[in-house]
């Protein structure tokens, strides 16, 4: 009997994996900003979304994969076109640097984790995501929203604590975030803010000022805002390598005002960009900032929530 030497076992092997590996795309594809991708391109995409994505994202990319299931947020439904965290105006179509720096730096508070893949790997799992989206994304026509950037700060650290005050006035009258969120002053700080802003007092406060609101949102769940003394911003730390930037209070602000600028897509978040002065998202900007180091010490959050409280 002829004896069957191990190498060709091994190219016959190689052979047969290679002839069933699946080509699904044989064309390239035009995305929205004229962005092309070749057919190549989207078969390697599919491949890397088959070994990093799809447990969570499923196999159609309608959020429902297996390891998906009662996480909350729950994964991305990617057959929606909407992107919740693009550096655009919120419900406009991000740029592929935007989508590139999430999936390499992870959402805080979400099973996003930052993945460790090639920039090769990356771009090209992008233009696959975008093929669950055909209306949104596919040809020469469409277009991407227009990239919002951060400007020049006009506080900075030398100014810190009179932007946390204005910013303070701008969250509860101004803008009155706490109309989605919860607020952060007793009854009488905010008629004082009131008579400040407006010149006029408060004749009657809402009784759920001191509460999270859940919001409708267009990913086929409700949206709970988030307590800025309690919970993780989830775009904080994707500007990570912006400008090259290594302080990480600077790149927070910096984070926290891109969201404020372009808002969160899909959700009830809106962007105040043309809705308020600048210099009003800066102070915005740098007073979540100054929330968010409740949460770093829960004995002083306590202190500060019961202060508030004692004040109604």
């Amino acid at each position: 009997m002829r004896k069957i030497k191990p190498y060709f076992v091994l190219i016959c092997l190689m052979t047969l994996l290679f002839s069933c590996k699946e080509s699904t795309f044989h064309e390239g594809k035009f995305f929205a900003g004229g962005v092309y991708a070749t057919a190549d391109q989207l078969n390697d995409g599919k491949s890397v979304y088959m070994d990093y994505c799809v447990s969570c994202h499923g196999f159609n990319g309608d959020g429902n994969g297996v390891s998906g299931k009662g996480l909350f947020p729950p994964p991305r439904n990617f057959k929606l076109g909407i992107y919740k965290f693009g550096h655009v105006v919120a419900g406009e179509l991000p740029h592929d640097d935007t989508l590139y720096k999430i999936i390499k730096h992870g959402l805080n508070g979400t099973a996003m984790l930052p993945w460790d893949m090639s920039k090769e790997q990356v771009y090209n799992v992008i233009q696959y995501i975008k093929t669950f989206a055909p209306k949104a994304w596919e040809g020469k026509d469409k277009k991407l929203g227009k990239k919002l950037v951060v400007g020049k700060d006009p506080y900075g650290a030398s100014h810190k604590s009179f932007a946390i005050e204005k910013g303070k006035e701008v969250y509860h009258v101004v803008a009155q975030c706490q109309s989605c969120h919860r607020a952060y002053v007793s009854h009488e700080e905010l008629n004082k803010i009131s008579l400040k802003i407006n010149d006029e007092a408060i004749e009657e406060f809402d009784e759920e000022m001191y509460k999270l609101k859940l919001q409708e949102g267009e990913h086929g769940y409700k949206v709970m805002p988030p307590d800025f003394t309690m919970h993780e911003l989830r775009s904080v730390g994707t500007m990570k390598e912006e400008k090259g930037l290594k302080d990480p209070e600077r790149i927070a602000i910096n984070d926290i005002y891109m969201r404020l600028l372009a808002g969160a897509g899909g959700a009830a978040m809106p962007s105040w960009k043309d809705v308020i002065e600048d210099n009003e998202i800066w102070a915005l900007a740098y007073y979540v900032r100054y929330l968010q180091g409740f949460k770093k010490d829960q004995a002083k959050r306590k202190a500060f929530i019961n202060s508030i409280e004692k004040n109604k």
